[in-house]
């Protein structure tokens, strides 16, 4: 029988009692973001399996260029989020919905970018990059769950994402021609994204998480890398097999391909310039790395993920598609 003890006319069970204070300890705990206690990285992940010695990852070479590929590259220079530009909306996946993402993204290039931009804010935005391209680029965040959780930019609390965030030491964005042909121009506002938000759980199958170490550049893993030097590496290509007709489909993936082993693009798609963004850290070996997730995905390193907007004008699409079907190495800074 439940022991009651009464004030006025208000009977309130122990009980109860126990549990609200229960409630409030964990708000407070979770709040502190500390690694060692209730909802830390103990709780939430990532956990020991998802980390790797870089050593210990096995060498790779990339696929050979066949005879008639495109073997240019296109480098601009949008900075590394020094505005601090970061919301929790995703504007491709979840557009109109504020805090569709559930988690913090950081952003390089369009400065407007939130989850209710229209096509003509963008072209009217100002940007990071140095060259003038307006296009929108963001990932999720990385944190360190061993330093007090840096506030959720956006609003809609932290669901698990706790620790300071890592400003990138660097990003490059940079597009790549096509192994097989020449690549054609993709159109403005063309959007899309690469790698799944929930392959921990949903599977592998459209994952593309890429992680590696600097000084160690023929050794990809998906699981977190140790670095012996502190320098971590993510990597995020984009498909480029575009189908000709439409800037987004209803999965924003159906419009758009990789290409094939050969680096082919698959029937009824033809090669647009390919997206790669590489996105370094400064992480002390050792220290506890997460990615933004959602819950359900315990910050596994294989949901890495990125998305775009392309809002280059032609001419600036014109001067990459020249650069990388003639076989030149272009940088812009």
């Amino acid at each position: 029988m439940k022991r009651r003890f009464r004030f006025g006319n208000a009977a309130i069970s122990l009980s109860v009692v126990a549990v609200v204070s229960v409630v409030v300890a964990l708000s407070l705990v979770w709040t502190a973001g500390g690694r060692h206690d209730v909802g830390s990285a103990a709780d939430v992940g990532p956990f020991p399996k998802d980390f790797v010695d870089i050593r210990d990852v096995p060498r790779s070479a990339p696929p050979a260029a066949g005879p008639d590929a495109s073997t240019g590259t296109f480098t601009e220079d949008c900075g590394r989020n020094e505005d601090l530009h970061r919301n929790s909306d995703n504007l491709v996946q979840s557009p109109g919905l504020h805090n569709g993402a559930h988690h913090t993204h950081d952003y390089v290039g369009n400065l407007s970018t939130t989850a209710f931009s229209t096509d003509a804010q963008l072209a009217a935005a100002r940007t990071t990059c140095h060259d003038g391209d307006r296009s929108t680029y963001y990932w999720p965040v990385l944190r360190r769950q061993d330093r007090p959780t840096s506030p959720m930019a956006g609003g809609g609390g932290h669901h698990g994402n706790i620790g300071e965030i890592l400003l990138p030491s660097s990003v490059t964005v940079e597009y790549l021609g096509n192994r097989a042909s020449d690549v054609v121009a993709m159109p403005r506002f063309l959007r899309f994204i690469t790698g799944d938000p929930a392959a921990a759980t949903a599977g592998t199958a459209l994952a593309h998480a890429q992680w590696g170490c600097a000084g160690f550049p023929d050794r990809v893993t998906t699981q977190y890398p140790r670095c012996p030097d502190g320098r971590v590496v993510r990597t995020l290509d984009f498909p480029s097999c575009w189908n000709g007709l439409d800037t987004d489909s209803e999965d924003h993936r159906g419009h758009i391909a990789f290409p094939r082993a050969d680096g082919a693009c698959p029937p009824g798609t033809f090669p647009v310039p390919q997206l790669r963004l590489v996105i370094a850290y400064r992480v002390p070996e050792g220290a506890p790395i997460a990615l933004d997730a959602f819950p359900e995905q315990k910050h596994a390193p294989i949901t890495d993920h990125a998305a775009f907007v392309n809002v280059m004008t032609g001419k600036q699409m014109a001067e990459v598609v020249a650069c990388l079907n003639d076989g030149r190495h272009c940088k812009v800074t």
